[in-house]
């Protein structure tokens, strides 16, 4: 049976992925530490993982998500999940240069946090970023 910390992680990345994906963004505030360190790339802090979330809105649309697994030990969550959306713009740093496809596209993600005090602390990532640029007609470069 898991113990306490493993179950308090458990749900704070469960709760952060069900607001999220239903738009609200007050799960930042909420269950995100303001001092968080993104390890997987772009700005850090809370506010910084917000900018990030809002580019992926924005080139994606209102994408989804779905959740294949999710391990959780003591304060640690590995989460793999793909996101369904369709390329609507091209802003963020993966796409710059990407002409616009309108294509409906999935992107696979393997996750880790660490939760502190019931707050996401830290967050590395493993993305499929070839098989996302592969459907875009972006890669293999011209």
């Amino acid at each position: 049976m898991p113990d306490e910390v493993t179950e308090t992680s458990r749900r704070t990345v469960t709760e952060f992925g069900r607001r999220v994906a239903s738009g609200d963004l007050s799960a930042f505030d909420d269950l995100v530490a303001q001092d968080f360190v993104n390890h997987a790339a772009g700005p850090q802090g809370r506010e910084g993982w917000r900018a990030t979330f809002a580019h992926l809105r924005h080139d994606l649309g209102d994408f989804t998500t779905e959740e294949h697994r999710l391990l959780a030990d003591g304060d640690e969550v590995a989460v793999h999940l793909t996101i369904r959306g369709r390329h609507v713009a091209s802003t963020m740093p993966l796409l710059f240069g990407v002409p616009v496809t309108g294509a409906e596209v999935e992107w696979t993600f393997m996750h880790r946090f660490r939760i502190a005090d019931g707050r996401i602390a830290e967050h590395w990532a493993c993305r499929d970023d070839l098989g996302l640029l592969r459907q875009l007609g972006a890669w293999p470069p011209t």
